[in-house]
């Protein structure tokens, strides 16, 4: 599949599954049947009755993650934090609230359906420290260096286009800044029966990394200290489950799957000082010192 027939087929499924839940239903992981319950391995008790208890129950519903990323990115109180594919906006409600009033939180999200439920649900919340954008995580429309802390659950591995989406989240957190998302990961090769079925790339599966090739593209991107925690492994029976509906295969898949999937939260740091800019005032001091005048009268105007 290309790029663009990826992003299509994530579009309507995750339209579909904010319309279902507006319209009063639970919805279903990563745009699965309504109602088959296939999709329940991954997400599945991912919030506490705390945290639950914190969003509107609409939120909850459209929550089509697989991880808790606020529960692990150390938010801090004042920071800016951005949720790259936010849905209906659970984990940026969570957010703001973990960064309080001086802080604030984005959401990013390419389907109408979904800002239109995430908007009722910063409504319903009553914060006035969220702001949803529409757009794509290719290509975030925020300037750079402008965010603390970059989160997304079981979003990025939907992307076709994984290393633009990685450099984008590199180009708008500050120096410093932190990276921190759940998402699906492989351990091992991916079975090509699922690598090319197009309802699996909305499904949170067919477009997943291998964990060395996700370390990889995060190096590439500038990233530095990233690594992969596990949180939950997907066996034989969690496969058959996900995978129901996919045709006479599903045996044969759930069995190739078994343990080759998990979910994990992937961390990394960009570093304190961007090296690209760096450059620029390094080479700049080295001009200086080779002749120029640092006497008031000759750097800019002085007496």
């Amino acid at each position: 599949m290309n790029t663009s027939d990826v992003k299509d087929v994530v579009k309507q499924k995750y339209g579909e599954a904010a319309s279902r839940v507006a319209q009063g239903a639970t919805s279903s992981c990563c745009g699965g049947a309504p109602g088959s319950g296939s999709c329940d391995p991954i997400t599945s008790n991912l919030y506490d009755p705390a945290q639950a208890g914190q969003v509107p129950e609409k939120a909850l519903l459209a929550s089509l993650g697989c991880g808790n990323p606020t529960a692990l990115a150390e938010l801090q109180p004042g920071e800016t934090v951005l949720d790259l594919g936010s849905g209906g906006g659970i984990d940026v409600l969570l957010s703001a609230r973990r960064v309080g009033p001086t802080g604030r939180a984005f959401g990013l999200d390419m389907t109408d359906e979904m800002l239109a439920l995430a908007e009722e649900n910063k409504r319903k919340s009553g914060l006035a420290n969220v702001h949803f954008l529409k757009g794509e995580i290719e290509n975030i429309p925020l300037p750079d260096n402008s965010v603390d802390v970059v989160i997304s659950n079981c979003v990025i591995n939907l992307s076709g286009d994984k290393d633009r989406v990685l450099r984008e989240a590199f180009r708008v957190l500050k120096p410093g800044g932190r990276f921190a998302v759940s998402d699906v990961v492989v351990r091992g090769e991916m079975p090509a029966a699922i690598q090319k079925t197009a309802e699996l790339w909305a499904g949170c599966v067919a477009g997943a990394l291998s964990d060395s090739d996700y370390l990889a593209k995060l190096a590439a991107a500038g990233f530095d200290n990233a690594d992969i925690e596990v949180t939950r492994v997907y066996n034989i029976e969690d496969a058959r489950e996900f995978l129901a509906g996919q045709g006479a295969d599903v045996q044969e898949l759930a069995r190739q799957a078994d343990g080759k999937f998990v979910s994990g939260f992937v961390r990394a740091v960009k570093p304190p000082v961007d090296r690209a800019a760096s450059a620029v005032p390094a080479t700049a001091a080295k001009a200086a010192s080779a002749g120029s005048c640092c006497a008031p009268s000759c750097c800019g105007g002085g007496v």
